[in-house]
This record gives C-alpha cells, structure tokens and sequence, in this order.
C-alpha cells in the first residue's frame, strides 16, 4: 500500500513539473506567486515589531495635559505603528498573523480603559456635573467593534475618538478656556485603578492556565448562586491561544507604562499626599519587565519546573507582582 501510494506521489509530481517545464507562463505565474509570498512573509515580520513607548511631552503646569497626551499617543501608535491597524485586515500579510493583534487588543482595551475614566471622573467634578462634549463623543468611537474591515472601517471610528481628545487638550491649555477641567484627586486615580487590576488579575490567571491547573471555583461562594457547579475546576488555556494571551498581555502592559508614567505626573500632589509616588514607580518598574526582548522564535509552554521555559508563567508572575502594587496602592490612595 505505501509503494502505491509512493508511485502515485511521484508520478503526479512529475507531471507538475512536465507542466512547469513545458510553459513559459506556468513559470512566470510560479515565481510570481513565490515573490509575493516572500515579500509579504518579510513585511509580516516587520509589521510585528512592536513600537517604542511614545516619549511623554514636556512638563506642564496643567493638570491633565500629560494623561490626555499619553491618550492619545496609545491610540495613534494603535493606527500609525509599521503596518498601521492590522487586526481587520483581510489580506497578507496582515491576515496571517496572530500577534500583532493579540497585541493591539491589549493596548486598546487599556485605551478605551482610560477614556471611559476620563469622561466620567476625571474631567468632571461631582457625580452631578455636565461631562465634556468632546469625550462624550470621542469615548463611544473608541468602543467601537475592533475587527470591522469596512462600512465603516474600525480605523475611521479610531480617527474621530483620537479627534476628541485632541479637542478636549487643546481647550484644557487652552487658559482662555474654561470649558475643559480636569480633576487629579486621589479617589478619580482610585477608580481608574480599580479597571486596571481587574484587567490584570484577569490577564494573571489566564496567562497561568498555560501549563492547565486545578482551581477552587469561586463562582460557588455566593449565596443563591443559580446554577451550582462543581467545587473545583481544571483550567488549561489551549494550545492554539497561548501566544494570543502572552501578546494581548504584553499590549497591555505597554500602554500601561505609557498611561502609568503620564498620571504620575499629572497626580504627583495627591500621590505625594499619600505618600504614594514609590509605589506607582513600583508599578511602572514590574511592567517594564514584561517589555525585555523575546529570543525564542516561539512562545514555549514548559512546564513549572521543565527543561523548557514557560514565557507565560514568567509574564503572570510580572503581571501579578504589578496587580499586588496596584491594590496597595488603592489602599494608601482610599486612606484619609
């Protein structure tokens, strides 16, 4: 059976090439098609190169310009980064990698993170007071479906909410404006935390499911839970998404740093009012960690204690380590 199935292996093979040979067109068709796939191969690599940390502008005496900036400068590296916004592409390169827009996610979800806590605390004064027209408009556009290739394409929703923010900057240095405020108190920093490390805590387990675990399921604490289920759970992320959740990690902790760094500065009194500053620059120090340059071509999935690495197990630790800072720092931050 396996000799037949060799002879007959063979026997088309060489008939692909007596077609080849025998036409000059087949050929030009051939190494078109192989030219096109190593272009588009390189310009994939490329395209996954991740960007830089956008550098923070000069300091300001306006409370609220560095986070705006930092805004903003996370959502257009989203557009302009090499290759610009690739998760709705349809084509190659884009349509045949899987990293770069596990990696946007991340990076967006933080974006739209930080934009919802602009429009509802940071730039309003109380509960009851009017939120900012330009956010209230940009916010919904950042929202918008992240993978829509046409009609209307995620990128044009992208560009109005980046278009908002720039309006409510320029009206904030703006002194002869007085329409856009914003409000660097220590319980607006403590709310827009409270999103970030449920982002991380999220992010920790998944990312430590990599190597499968026995957990406690916690949705049975709960009295009059409505469909009880077994008291422990075997989680294991699968194969195909290991490097989807490391890449989404790393997005996020990317735009962190970048988002981190700005409200340092712009909530340097209430942080030192706290006595907090140190243990935002030990968060910001936890996530630079996650940033160090990926030798392997792959992510491995060892096991904990393997011959073989486990880059997922090292991100949770990292990212675990930057959420246990977080909630410190919302207890200094909650403290009268």
């Amino acid at each position: 059976m396996l000799d037949r199935l060799q002879r007959v292996w063979f026997s088309l093979w060489d008939g692909v090439l007596g077609v080849f040979s025998g036409s000059a067109l087949l050929k030009g068709v051939a190494l078109l098609v192989l030219l096109y796939v190593a272009i588009a191969g390189a310009l994939g690599v490329f395209w996954s190169i991740e960007p830089d940390q956008p550098a923070l502008p000069a300091k300001s005496d306006v409370a609220g310009v560095a986070t705006t900036t930092a805004l903003i400068d996370v959502t257009a590296t989203l557009l302009e980064k090499q290759g610009g916004y690739i998760s709705n592409d349809k084509l190659p390169p884009g349509v045949w990698l899987d990293n770069m827009p596990n990696w946007e996610f991340g990076v967006l979800v933080q974006a739209r993170d930080m934009a919802r806590a602009m429009r509802k605390d940071f730039s309003r004064s109380q509960s009851q007071s009017t939120e900012d027209s330009s956010l209230a408009q940009a916010e919904p556009m950042l929202n918008f479906n992240n993978n829509s290739w046409l009609f209307p394409a995620t990128e044009s929703e992208y560009k109005k909410a980046l278009k908002g923010f720039r309006e409510y900057l320029a009206r904030l240095e703006n002194p002869a404006e007085q329409s856009a405020q914003f409000y660097a108190r220590a319980d607006n920093l403590n709310g827009w935390l409270g999103d970030v490390s449920t982002r991380l805590g999220s992010l920790s387990q998944r990312l430590s499911a990599s190597v499968g675990q026995k957990r406690v399921n916690l949705d049975t604490e709960p009295a009059g839970v409505t469909n009880p289920s077994a008291s422990e759970l075997e989680v294991k992320t699968s194969w195909f998404e290991i490097d989807d959740v490391f890449y989404e990690a790393r997005g996020t902790a990317w735009a962190l740093i970048h988002l981190l760094k700005a409200v340092e500065r712009d909530f340097g009194p209430a942080l030192d009012k706290k006595n907090a500053r140190v243990s935002l620059l030990q968060i910001i120090r936890e996530l630079e960690a996650t940033q160090g340059t990926i030798w392997s071509p792959v992510i491995l999935n060892g096991t904990e204690f393997g011959f073989l690495a486990n880059h997922s197990l090292v991100m949770a630790s990292y990212i675990s380590r930057a959420n246990a800072a977080i909630i410190d720092l919302r207890e200094l931050l909650s403290q009268g």
